[in-house]
This record gives structure tokens, C-alpha cells and sequence, in this order.
């Protein structure tokens, strides 16, 4: 009688588990699907709240708007530049800072650790910033964008939590026994063994690098170097500009393609991280998990 028991109160809370977590899953999915159904519905059907579950009226204008720009291509091709070469940029100086700050043999690590941690509530603010940059003639360039954030601490933290979880220190005594070096420790072992952080930091990186816009609005301005997400603020901006200018009729029609559009750069600028997601999904969960477990 108590087994059956048990197992028919098994049986309803993981009821209630899967009953939750569908609503969350609805919670958190149908906004994504909203605007991807909404990108190519009749504007007015949305109005009218005919579109919740399937197109409705389909039309492709808003698309064509926004890719008939030309600028749009060279927005993802710096884009794309800016968050590879950024992302490269904070792995080369990420995993070795936080192998070197999980070594318990590093003379001074707590205090160089203490001063990493300091820059996360503090700092010498925008304008300070920008008139280093500056300085450093890096202004209308690349690197103004890539290396002030060189190293993120939490990333950092979270990379260090995982060295120290998962490379034990029995590991490099044997390999210091065979006469390794701690460069090549770190080439040869260290670094085949970290592919889930490894994995975790590209996709922290890179959609970092991706969504930033706030930086190239201050250091950039060179209309030829703006990022996609610059680009499609601009878009956007002038399609709702456009839609209260002119008579009633051509207010109208603006404000038709100034919906479409408004959908349409979410879903252009969504699009390259959700395709790259899911490949780096299992190692992205493992990693985060290991890099929690200690602190």
C-alpha cells in the first residue's frame, strides 16, 4: 500500500512538474513566436488582434524594406567581423588569466584577484573611458570596441571556478614529474580538457559582441563601421520617422511598413545567435553547471 502510494504521488507531482514548466515554456516561447509571426502579418490584423496563433494576411514587405537597405550587409559584415575577431580577442586573454588565478602555487593570487574584483563596482566611468580610448588613437576602429572588454571578470570567475573544479592538482605533478612546463600543461592538457567553458565563454562572448551597440554609438563614426544592430536602429528609427510625415493616406501606409519593419529587424538581428545556440546548447549546460559548483 505504501509503494503504490508513493508512486501515485510520484506520478502527480511530476504532473505538476510538467504542467509548470509547459506554462513556463509557453511564458517564455510565445513572445519569440509572436514577433516572428507578426513580422510577416498584415499590420492591421495585428491591430486588431486577429494575430495570436497564425499568420495572418501574409506579406513579406517589411523584409524587403529592411533588405533592400544596402547598409544592411555591411552591418552584419561588421557584425560578424567585430564578434569573431572580439570573441578570439577574449578567449586568448580569458582562459590563461583564470588557469593562472585557480593555482593555488600563484604568489600574490588573492590580492591580484582582489583587485580583478574591484573593477566590477567600480570603474573611472564614460567619459575617463572615452578619453583613453581616444588617447590611444583607437577611436573609428575595432579595437575600441574589442579591448576595453577584454576580459570580463564574471566570465573570468566563471572560468577560474572551473579550473579549479575540474584540472586537480595531482595532474600537474605528474605532468611536472615528466618534465612539462606550465605553458605546455596548459596547451597540451589543460586546454583539450576545457572544451565545455571553452564552449561557454565563445557563446557568452560572442553574443555579447553581438547585441553591443552602446559602444560603437560612442567610439564609432564612420557610417561604413557600424555594427548590424546600429544599422537596424537606424532603419527602424526612419521608418517611424517616415510614417508621421506627409498627408493622412501616405501616414497611413508608413505606419503599415513601419510595423513590419519594427518585427522584421528583431527577427534579423535575433537570427545568427538562435541559429548558433543550439549547437553549443549541451556543452554550454554542462559548463555553467561545473564552473557553479565551487566558488
Amino acid at each position: 500500500m505504501d509503494t503504490f502510494a508513493k508512486s501515485r504521488g510520484d506520478r502527480l507531482f511530476d504532473f505538476l512538474n510538467y504542467c509548470l514548466f509547459s506554462v513556463i515554456l509557453l511564458v517564455v516561447l510565445y513572445p519569440l513566436y509572436f514577433i516572428i509571426i507578426a513580422s510577416f502579418s498584415d499590420p492591421n490584423a495585428i491591430s486588431e488582434g486577429e494575430v495570436w496563433l497564425i499568420p495572418q494576411h501574409i506579406t513579406f514587405e517589411g523584409y524587403q524594406r529592411i533588405m533592400n537597405d544596402p547598409t544592411i550587409w555591411s552591418g552584419y559584415t561588421n557584425s560578424i567581423l567585430y564578434t569573431l575577431v572580439g570573441t578570439g580577442v577574449n578567449i586568448v586573454l580569458t582562459l590563461p588569466a583564470a588557469y593562472a588565478l585557480s593555482r593555488s602555487d600563484l604568489v600574490g593570487r588573492k590580492i591580484v584577484l582582489g583587485l580583478i574584483l574591484f573593477t566590477m563596482f567600480f570603474s573611472g566611468g564614460l567619459i575617463p573611458s572615452y578619453l583613453l580610448v581616444k588617447s590611444l588613437g583607437l577611436l573609428n576602429t575595432i579595437w575600441a570596441l574589442v579591448l576595453p572588454n577584454g576580459v570580463v571578470v564574471y566570465y573570468l570567475i566563471i572560468a577560474r571556478t572551473f579550473f579549479q573544479v575540474s584540472i586537480p592538482d595531482t595532474l600537474l605533478e605528474a605532468a611536472q614529474m615528466d618534465g612539462c612546463s606550465n605553458t605546455r600543461f596548459f596547451a597540451q592538457v589543460v586546454f583539450p580538457l576545457s572544451l565545455p567553458i571553452i564552449a561557454v565563454m565563445v557563446l557568452f562572448h560572442a553574443v555579447m559582441h553581438w547585441n553591443s551597440y552602446f559602444a560603437a554609438m560612442i567610439y564609432i563614426k564612420d557610417k561604413n563601421m557600424l555594427p548590424l544592430q546600429l544599422i537596424l536602429r537606424d532603419i527602424l528609427i526612419s521608418s517611424q520617422q517616415g510614417a508621421i510625415v506627409g498627408d493622412v493616406e501616405d501616414m497611413v501606409m508608413r505606419q503599415r511598413v513601419a510595423e513590419l519593419v519594427k518585427y522584421g529587424v528583431v527577427i534579423v538581428g535575433s537570427l545568427p545567435v538562435l541559429i548558433l545556440y543550439p549547437f553549443l546548447q549541451k556543452y554550454f549546460v554542462k559548463g555553467i553547471m561545473i564552473g557553479a559548483i565551487k566558488g
